[in-house]
C-alpha cells in the first residue's frame, strides 16, 4: 500500500488557469555572490539583451554600478578573487571559444587572463587567489586530459603545475594553494593519489569501486593530510567523515542519515571546518556542528517558517548570507541576511508574476515496487479539490543519476493548474538513496525502471485516485525517453506520451559522448550497457527500431543542438509514426539543445503541451 506522508487538506479554490508564460518567467537578477569581506554583492542582470555584472554596494548604495557593458555577448560566469576584484567569462553561448577575464570593482579596468581558445577550463575548488593566482585544469594540450595551470591575475602568460599523466579526473588543493590530493579514474576504477608537497611524485594511498565514493569537501584546520569527505566505503549511505589521505583510510565517522546519502555541502573554505551537514528524505534538513551558525539560521527561520532555507553564498567571516527562501508552492526570493542586524532584505522575487497565485502543494508518498523496493515520490493535486478518477501526468526525472524533491517546479504547478494530478517518483537507479538503490537501477534503462513508474501508477489506480484510461507520460532527457519507452511498449497502459528530447537510439547515445567525458564510457557501460557486446539488448530497448508498436498520441519536441538525442533518429522515429497514421505533434528548434533556452520557444512548448493534453487525456 502507498503510505501518504504528508497529509494536506482538499483546497476549494477557483479554477483559474493562470497563462502559461506566467509560470515560466525567468528573475531579472541572478547568481548573487557575497564579496569576501561582505560589503558588496555582485549578480548578473540583463542590460543591452545580454547577461552582463552588477554590484550592489552595502554600505552606500550610491556607489552600487553596472561593472561589465557586453552587448553581443553573455556573461556566462563570475566569481569574486578579493574585495575588490571579480573573474568572469563570457562567450555566445556556454559551449564556445575560452575567454577568460578580470575586472577591479572599484577602477572598472578589465584584462583577459588568457589568450581566447577552443578549449574547456575547470576551475579548482575553491576558487581562490592563492597570491597572485588562482588554480585551473584545462584541456588544451589534448581534449581528452585535463593539466593544471597557474592563472595569473595580472594576465601573464599562465603557468603549468602539473602535466596530467592521462588518467586524474579531480585535483583538490590543500588551503595553501599546493595540490597534494588528486583522484584519478577510468570512470570503473578510482584511486585517490597523495604527495606531500609538488615537487615529489604522487603515490598512490587508496582505490575504489565505480560504486564507492570518497568525495573530498575540504582540508580540516591546519591539517594537510585529513580532509572531510563523504563516504560510502563499507556503508550504503554517503556519511560525513574524516579521511586521512596519506594513508588512505578513514579516521573517523563524524554524521550519518539511516535512510538517506548526505548532500556535499556545509564546508566553510574560510573557517576549514564543517559547519552543516544536509540531506533530503521528504525535505531537506540540516545538522548543524557550528553553535553561531545554527543559532543565525533558527533565528533567520523564525522570519520564515514553515519555508525552505537554501544558503546560497556567506562572506568569509559567516556574518553576511545570500539566502534562497521558497516552498513547493512559492517559487521563491533570493535575500540578503545581515547576522549582526537579524535583517533580510529581498534581493530579487524568482517569479514575480507567481507570488499571489494559489498553487498546489506536493505530497510525499511511498510505495513498493513489484521486486519489493521502496520507491518515494509527490503527488501534486490540482486544485479542484477532487481526490478520485482523476486524469494523472507521469512526470519522470531527467537522469536517472538525479532525484526528485519537495522543492517548487514550475512545470508541475502548470500542469496541476491546467487539472491534472502531477506524479513524480524517484526510481530506481535514482540518487540519493543509498548505493544500492543506485546500483538496482544499472541496466535497466528498458526495464525495472520502466517498472516501477507503472508500478506506481499502478497503486494509484487500485486506490482509486486516477483513472485508468486517462494516464499520460512525460519527461526531458531519460524522462522523454521513458515517454517513448511507454509508448512503445506499453501504448495499452498509457493514453498519450510527451517527450522533450527523448533518446530515440542508444546507440547514438554512445556516439556522441565528447572527447573531455571519455574517461566516463566505461562507468556507461556498466550503468547503461555496452552496445557493441549487448548488442541485441539496446536495439530491443532503443525505441526507433520499435515505432510500428506506438498506438497512442505522440507530442515529441527536439533541439538541433542536443547532443545525446540524434536528429536523424528523431526524425526517422517521427516518420514512422506518421506513415503508420498515429497522431504525432513535432516541434523542433534548430537553434536549441536538450532543454529549450528561449523564452519564448519554452512557451511555446508549454502552450503545445497544453492543447495536446487537452486533446487526448
Amino acid at each position: 500500500m502507498m503510505a501518504l506522508l504528508l497529509c494536506c487538506g482538499d483546497r476549494q479554490n477557483t479554477d483559474r488557469l493562470i497563462p502559461v508564460e506566467d509560470f515560466f518567467v525567468k528573475p531579472e537578477k541572478s547568481n548573487f555572490r557575497l564579496s569576501p569581506d561582505g560589503k558588496r554583492i555582485a549578480y548578473l542582470g540583463v542590460d543591452d539583451h545580454c547577461r552582463n555584472i552588477f554590484v550592489l554596494d552595502l554600505h552606500d548604495k550610491s556607489k552600487s554600478k553596472q561593472l561589465t557593458y557586453q552587448s553581443d555577448m553573455n556573461v556566462q560566469y563570475f566569481f569574486w578573487v578579493s574585495d575588490s576584484a571579480i573573474v568572469y567569462s563570457n562567450s555566445h553561448t556556454p559551449n564556445d571559444s575560452l575567454r577568460v577575464f578580470g575586472i577591479a570593482v572599484n577602477d572598472e579596468q578589465s584584462k583577459p587572463l588568457l589568450a581566447v581558445k577552443k578549449a574547456k577550463l575547470r576551475w579548482l575548488q575553491p576558487q581562490k587567489l592563492y597570491g597572485n593566482y588562482l588554480l585551473a585544469a584545462i584541456n588544451d594540450r589534448d581534449s581528452t586530459i585535463f593539466d593544471i595551470y597557474k592563472i595569473f591575475l595580472d594576465g601573464s602568460k599562465p603557468q603549468l603545475v602539473t602535466r596530467n599523466p592521462g588518467n586524474i579526473l579531480n585535483w583538490f588543493p590543500s588551503p595553501d594553494g599546493k595540490v597534494r590530493l588528486a583522484v584519478t579514474s577510468d570512470s570503473v576504477q578510482e584511486s585517490m593519489l597523495y604527495r606531500p608537497d609538488e615537487n615529489v611524485a604522487f603515490k598512490q594511498v587508496a582505490t575504489t569501486d565505480y560504486q564507492t565514493l570518497i568525495q573530498p569537501l575540504g582540508f580540516v584546520k591546519g591539517e594537510t593530510k585529513i580532509i572531510y569527505a563523504l563516504s560510502n566505503h563499507g556503508r550504503d549511505k554517503l556519511a560525513l567523515v574524516e579521511y586521512n589521505i596519506e594513508r588512505g583510510e578513514e579516521e573517523r565517522l563524524i554524521y550519518s542519515n539511516a535512510e538517506v546519502d548526505l548532500e556535499p555541502v556545509g564546508y566553510s573554505d574560510n573557517l576549514q571546518e564543517m559547519v552543516f551537514s544536509q540531506y533530503t528524505a521528504d525535505k531537506t534538513e540540516k545538522q548543524f556542528f557550528n553553535k553561531a551558525f545554527r543559532d543565525n539560521f533558527e533565528k533567520l527561520s523564525s522570519q520564515f517558517k514553515g519555508q525552505s532555507i537554501e544558503i546560497v553564498d556567506t562572506d568569509s567571516s559567516l556574518q553576511n548570507w545570500i539566502v534562497k527562501i521558497s516552498t513547493d508552492v512559492n517559487a521563491g526570493a533570493i535575500y540578503y541576511f545581515n547576522v549582526k542586524k537579524q535583517q533580510a532584505d529581498l534581493l530579487v522575487d524568482m517569479n514575480q508574476k507567481l507570488v499571489n497565485a494559489t498553487l498546489s502543494p506536493k505530497q510525499a508518498i511511498r510505495y513498493q515496487s513489484r521486486d519489493g523496493l521502496t520507491i518515494h515520490g509527490f503527488l501534486t493535486y490540482p486544485e479542484t479539490g477532487k481526490r478520485k478518477d482523476l486524469p494523472v501526468v507521469v512526470l519522470v526525472h531527467d537522469g536517472p543519476n538525479r532525484r526528485e524533491s519537495v522543492d517548487f517546479d514550475a512545470e508541475v504547478q502548470f500542469l496541476a493548474n491546467r487539472g491534472y494530478l502531477v506524479f513524480q517518483l524517484n526510481y530506481r537507479g535514482s540518487i540519493g538513496y543509498g548505493r544500492k538503490f543506485w546500483a538496482a537501477g544499472f541496466k535497466e534503462w528498458g526495464g525495472k525502471i520502466q517498472s516501477d513508474i507503472i508500478d506506481g501508477v499502478t497503486t494509484l489506480i487500485h486506490q482509486g485516485i486516477v483513472d485508468k484510461k486517462r494516464v499520460a507520460i512525460m519527461g526531458t532527457g531519460f524522462g522523454g525517453y521513458s515517454a517513448l519507452h511507454a509508448a512503445t511498449y506499453n501504448s495499452s497502459f498509457y493514453r498519450c506520451a510527451l517527450a522533450m528530447s527523448g533518446y530515440t537510439n542508444l546507440f547514438t547515445y554512445f556516439k556522441e559522448i565528447p572527447p573531455y567525458q571519455q574517461q566516463y564510457v566505461r562507468l556507461f557501460y556498466n550503468i547503461i550497457g555496452n552496445p557493441s557486446k549487448e548488442y541485441e539488448m539496446f536495439k530491443a530497448i532503443s525505441p526507433v527500431f520499435h515505432a510500428d508498436r506506438v498506438k497512442i498520441p505522440v507530442l515529441f519536441a527536439q533541439g538541433g543542438s542536443d547532443r545525446y538525442s540524434s536528429l536523424t533518429d528523431a526524425n526517422q522515429f517521427v516518420q514512422k509514426l506518421k506513415n503508420n497514421k498515429v497522431p504525432v505533434k513535432y516541434i523542433y528548434r534548430e537553434e536549441e539543445g536538450r532543454r529549450f533556452k528561449s523564452e519564448e520557444n519554452i512557451i511555446n512548448y508549454y502552450q503545445e503541451v497544453e492543447a495536446f493534453l487537452k486533446m487526448y487525456l
